[in-house]
Order: C-alpha cells, then sequence, then structure tokens
C-alpha cells in the first residue's frame, strides 16, 4: 500500500452501445484509478464528452448514456501523478477543430512533457489542464495541422475521408515519436479508433473483439488474418487489462506490441510499428496493479503472484502454523507461500470493501489510521498462532506497521512479514505515484531496521533474482528496485 498507478484505458470501435461497452469496461478498470471517469464517444459525425471527479458508477448515471450516441468511444479512470487532482485534468482531453474532434485517453507519465509544453505554447497551443497527456493530445494537433490536415474543412481540397485518416494517422505517429517516457493511449475522431504503446511497453494495453464468434484455437494467428484479408469483426476493443475485455463479454486477441499503433477503421485493423521495441514491461502490474484474472504479455498476474509466493516460500522459510495474505494483491503470494512452504493457508484478514481511498483523510497521521477501519484481523484464525502474513510491498512502513498491530491485537503469538517483492528504493518516474526516496523506508534503512520499525518477529523480501524467476524472463522495468529506468 502507498503506491498508486495512474490511470486505465478504454477504445471500443463498431459497437452501438459504445459508451455503455466502454461504462462496464471502465469499472472492471476501476482498481487503476479512483480519482475521475470520463467517455467520449462518436455517432460519425460529432464527439461528445463526459467525465467528472469520483468513481465510475458516480460520474455516470443512465441520463447520461441518452447523449452519448455512437459506435466509437474512449474512455478514462485515473488516479494522478503529473497534474492535479482537478476536474481540469480528468480525461479524456478533446480538441474541436472547425468540423471535427479528437480525444485522446492517456495512462503513463511522460519524461519530457515540460520541454514539450513550453515548445508548443511558443507555437501558439493553450493548455486547460497541468496535465501531460494533454501535451500528447496537442502535439498531434500541432502535427495534423503542420500535414495539412483541417479535419473535414469543407475547403480542404483534400478533404475526402481517406485522406483525412491518412494525415491524422501520420500526425499520431509523428508525435509519439517526440515523446519520451511510458504511455498507452486510446484515441478518437468521429470516424476511427487508434491505440499506441510506448517503444518499451512500460504500461500495458491489449485488443480484442465483442460480438464475434468463438474464434478457438489460433486466435493471434487468426486475429493477423483479420489485418491483412481487411475484414472485420462487428466490435474491437483496445484497453489497459484483458480483465475489461471479459467484462463486456469480449474475446482477447493479442496485446499490443511495445512500439505498435493500431488503427480501426472501416477497413479493418491495421497495425503500424513505429519503433523498434524493448519490452521492459512495468515490474509492479505483476506485484501490485493488475488485477488477478487479467493476462499481460503472456503472463498470468494471478499465476506470477502465485510463483513469487512460491520462490519467496524457498528463499525464506519460517517456522508457523498459518499463513495469511493480505487483501488484495497479497492473496495470491500468500497461497503460493503455503503451496510450497506446506503452511496451512488461512484467511486472517478481512478487507472493508465499502471504504473510501484513504488520501481523503486530512492528516498523515489520520490516514494511517484508516488502515484500521480498512483491515480487520478474524481472530478465529490467528489467536495463539505464529503467523506468515504477505503483502505485495512495503513503502513508507506505517500501513506494515499497523497491520502487525492488527494481528497482536487478534492474538497471534508471533507475525513473521514476508513481501512479495523486492525493497522499493526508488521513485517511479513512469507512470506510478511513489513517495520521494527519503520517504521510501528501504532507501533510508537496513532490514533489522525495518524489521524493529513495523514491529514484526521476523521480516524477509523477495530477491530481485527470485521475483524474475518467478516471472520467467526478464524484460521488465525494474526502477523501483535498481534506480536504472528504460526511458
Amino acid at each position: 500500500m502507498g503506491i498508486y498507478d495512474e490511470c486505465g484505458v478504454v477504445g471500443i470501435y463498431g459497437a452501438q452501445n459504445a459508451a455503455a461497452l466502454s461504462y462496464f469496461a471502465l469499472t472492471s478498470l476501476q482498481h487503476r484509478g479512483q480519482e475521475s471517469a470520463g467517455i467520449a464517444v462518436s455517432d460519425g459525425t460529432k464527439i461528445v464528452l463526459h467525465k467528472d471527479m469520483g468513481l465510475v458508477s458516480d460520474v455516470f448515471e443512465i441520463g447520461h448514456f441518452e447523449k452519448l450516441n455512437g459506435s466509437i468511444a474512449v474512455g478514462h479512470v485515473r488516479y494522478a501523478t503529473a497534474g492535479g487532482r482537478t476536474i481540469e485534468n480528468a480525461q479524456p482531453f478533446m480538441n474541436s477543430f472547425k468540423n471535427g474532434s479528437i480525444a485522446l485517453a492517456h495512462n503513463g507519465q511522460l519524461v519530457n512533457h515540460t520541454k514539450l509544453h513550453e515548445l508548443l505554447e511558443d507555437n501558439g497551443s493553450t493548455f486547460s489542464s497541468t496535465s501531460d497527456s494533454e501535451v500528447i493530445l496537442k502535439l498531434i494537433v500541432r502535427k495534423y495541422i503542420e500535414n495539412g490536415g483541417k479535419l473535414g474543412s469543407p475547403n480542404d481540397s483534400n478533404s475526402n475521408e481517406a485522406e483525412k485518416q491518412k494525415r491524422f494517422i501520420e500526425a499520431v505517429k509523428e508525435a509519439v515519436q517526440e515523446i519520451k517516457g511510458s504511455f498507452a493511449l486510446t484515441i478518437m475522431t468521429e470516424e476511427l479508433l487508434i491505440g499506441v504503446r510506448d517503444p518499451n511497453g512500460i504500461r500495458p494495453l491489449c485488443l480484442g473483439v465483442l460480438g464475434a464468434e468463438p474464434l478457438g484455437e489460433g486466435v493471434a494467428e487468426k486475429a493477423a488474418g483479420v489485418c491483412s484479408e481487411g475484414k472485420t469483426f462487428p466490435s474491437y476493443i483496445i484497453t489497459s487489462e484483458s480483465c475489461a475485455i471479459d467484462a463486456v463479454n469480449g474475446q482477447f486477441l493479442r496485446d499490443v506490441e511495445p512500439g505498435e499503433i493500431v488503427v480501426i477503421n472501416k477497413k479493418g485493423l491495421q497495425s503500424i510499428k513505429y519503433a523498434q521495441e524493448k519490452k521492459r514491461t512495468c515490474i509492479f502490474e505483476y506485484v501490485y496493479f493488475a488485477r488477478p484474472d487479467s493476462v499481460i504479455d503472456g503472463i498470468s498476474v494471478q499465476e506470477a503472484r502465485y510463483k513469487m509466493g512460491e520462490v519467496l516460500a524457498q528463499e525464506s522459510p519460517v517456522d508457523a502454523d498459518i499463513v495469511i495474505g493480505v487483501p488484495d494483491s497479497g492473496l495470491g503470494a500468500a497461497q503460493g507461500y503455503a503451496r510450497a512452504s506446506g503452511v496451512p493457508y488461512g484467511m486472517g484478514i478481512i478487507k472493508n470493501k465499502y471504504i473510501g481511498r484513504t488520501f481523503i483523510a486530512p492528516t498523515q497521521a489520520e490516514r494511517e489510521n484508516m488502515v484500521f477501519v480498512k483491515l480487520n484481523a478474524i481472530r478465529s484464525d490467528l489467536e495463539g498462532k505464529r503467523v506468515i502474513v504477505i503483502d505485495d510491498s512495503i513503502v513508507r512502513g506505517t500501513t506494515s506497521r499497523r497491520l502487525v498491530q492488527i494481528l497482536r491485537r487478534a492474538g497471534a503469538k508471533e507475525v513473521h512479514f514476508r513481501v512479495s517483492s523486492p525493497p522499493v528504493k526508488f521513485p517511479c518516474y513512469l507512470g506510478i505515484d511513489t513517495p520521494s526516496k527519503n520517504e521510501l523506508i528501504s532507501s533510508t534503512h537496513e532490514l533489522e531496521a525495518i524489521r524493529q520499525e513495523i514491529g514484526a518477529d521476523s521480516l524477509a523480501f523477495i530477491s530481485l533474482d527470485g521475483m524474475l524467476k518467478a516471472l520467467g524472463e526478464d524484460a521488465f522495468c525494474k526502477g523501483c528496485f535498481c534506480g536504472l529506468y528504460p526511458v
């Protein structure tokens, strides 16, 4: 706890109820951001946008969907990193021209947005927010205008739809080659949907279909056939996690590749490689951010967590009576630890699923005490027992200390703390809201000092090599552990 991902994105193409499908997809991505939500939808002639602060279910009411008509949509849920927590920074962002519009949703964080912001302002662009995502939108607009595009202007001698789309796609391609950092984008005009993933694939993005017969074996190969033959399914979906595809009864096709632009229009699906890929997916997607029922870059999130727990048990065994996990992201690792160690798995801790975000408490002390409201121990599971508790990470250490207090208060005889990620020693600059380095307990304390600080009888983290062993490869951004970033 204490680390937050920035956002979740979705794009829908070819569904008459695109806004409603986006609503359900965003609801399944709510874990990626709870500050604001928004959906933009096109009926083929104009784009309508609705966004506000709050959860998806708070932002949208039945009446809103009467105005959100159309078959193309992009949606967004947000947790702030670059830019403040205000309605001006809520997404999607939209830019209207004389006879057309663009809407964009972004998951990630740019490292060169300040420089680009200044450059765009010097060239006449105006901004309504402090978000780096609006910088991407304005850069695309600038590239489009430079290429002669006027989004449907009747005075444009090349204003036929195919030519407009060609110029717009080229504008997107040129823009994403200039931005640096992490980005998974869904972008729409009145007539097309685009998905983009950064060259390192730091943030996840995947592609699926809706309303199609089951594809059976060879889904990826058949998807490639769709591209080459120009055939289309009734509807496509591009989104941050595969669980959102499941939520709208869709079928997963494949991940959008690092350095890939996916274009969907009336002609079907087109793939454009705009940069040489060097996959470095954020490793914390598997530890904490992603839902356990998602699959990212071919790796099942839940299976990865099971295996992290198994490796942790091999590296740091301890005699105990029960293994428990901290809800929700510690549960898979706890089950894996129990499976490998032979120590029985139990629930141990219950989570109040109706509590708001802890940052709404006005003081740090009150935020820390919210842990007692959010989590509670099951005394019958713990009383008089030696307990192994598995959490996904230790950030500041305050939540871990409260957890140990909760377990001891429930009668635990011993509390052995195990962590399914290595010590977080460095802040993230690529789309994760982490505290500054001096607030990260592992960057200022040795292992024994952390153990004393949180009050556990023993403490151990999984090793980085052990974590990579559990994941089965080494193609990840590990900057928060080692200070080396791919960008």
